[in-house]
């Protein structure tokens, strides 16, 4: 694998995290970009780290100093607080990602050669009408049901057709040729659970919710339907699929976004599992009808087809073995 200097915002995540150790680990340079200063052994991995907004112009020239061949773009307010703040969600997330295009467009063209540019999008993309519309479709394209319900999604599908816009069609008008400086991929991603972050009120938290709740003997009340369905996907499948589709020849992709999926359980399934691991766990369910409306809207789950026939995504986590060998084990290690 060639070295390359790969610019990473938002790396104060855990997919932040998990990606810069991934990528120094293979011998790449990283420029962070945080709105918090990293930890003294993650900023130890870095070239540089970069503390500020991503709205700033002075972190934006801060970056341009480098030669950057990957943008790997994490930074976002998530859908919950979007959705409080619908206005900051939008600069954050649309105005925010625009400098970043911007800035892949002006390196892409000072190095003669395209820079990579990953995006994590989201199933929040989806906006499906009806629960019944929702248990008749199944399974989504990347196609389907694109009206989205929430700030959160609204933004993201914005900015998938600025990254297609900038990538193919830039500036179409210029008496130059202003177009290939940026290979724009994403990936739409679904619930992603995470057993080393402890969740934080987010649409898709019921389930890893239920696992800390369980494990720190509390009761838990879910504010979803036992009937409630959504695709997941363990955080490490998240941040190995942005990694493949980085790696992906550009001649065997299809679209510049694809949905990923893993395993697609109720509420009560999950539910069922948590039981299992803690017998002495009580585990309710009081929905929540604006929370639920926002999952109602979100699909079953997702067809990832063009995934897996593009550039040979699978997920190595099942739903059994993401219980039983990532999430238990781990969130009970956090409280024992």
């Amino acid at each position: 694998m060639n070295k390359k200097t790969i610019l990473l915002t938002g790396a104060n995540g855990e997919i932040g995290h998990t990606l810069l150790e991934d990528l120094t680990n293979h011998g790449h340079s990283v420029i962070a970009i945080d709105l918090h200063p990293l930890s003294p052994e993650h900023e130890s991995l870095c070239e540089e780290v970069i503390v500020g907004n991503i709205l700033d112009e002075d972190v934006i020239r801060a970056a341009e100093k480098h030669d950057i061949h990957e943008i790997y773009h994490l930074a976002a307010l998530l859908s919950t607080s979007a959705e409080r703040n619908p206005e900051l969600g939008h600069r954050v997330n649309v105005e925010g990602t625009l400098n970043f295009l911007q800035l892949a467009y002006r390196l892409g063209k000072r190095m003669g050669e395209p820079v990579k540019f990953l995006f994590p999008s989201t199933i929040a993309v989806f906006g499906i009408a009806s629960l019944d519309d929702k248990m008749r479709i199944g399974k989504v394209s990347e196609e389907d049901c694109l009206m989205p319900m929430t700030m959160y999604g609204v933004n993201k599908l914005y900015n998938e057709h600025l990254g297609r816009y900038y990538s193919e069609l830039y500036k179409r008008l210029s008496p130059e040729t202003e177009t290939g400086f940026i290979d724009f991929r994403g990936v739409r991603f679904p619930g992603l659970i995470s057993a080393f972050t402890v969740p934080t009120g987010g649409t898709s938290d019921f389930a890893p919710e239920m696992i800390h709740s369980a494990a720190q003997h509390k009761p838990y009340t879910c504010f979803v339907r036992p009937d409630a369905q959504i695709p997941f996907m363990a955080m490490p499948d998240g941040v190995r699929a942005l990694v493949e589709l980085a790696a992906a020849p550009a001649e065997n992709l299809t679209r510049r976004i694809y949905n990923i999926g893993a395993f697609a359980p109720s509420a009560a399934e999950i539910a069922d599992i948590v039981r299992k691991a803690f017998p002495d766990t009580i585990i309710t369910f009081s929905p929540d009808e604006k929370r639920q409306g926002i999952i109602d809207s979100w699909p079953a789950d997702v067809d990832d087809s063009a995934a897996r026939n593009d550039w040979g995504w699978k997920p190595q986590y099942d739903l059994e073995r993401t219980f039983n060998e990532y999430l238990l084990p781990n969130i009970t290690k956090m409280y024992s």
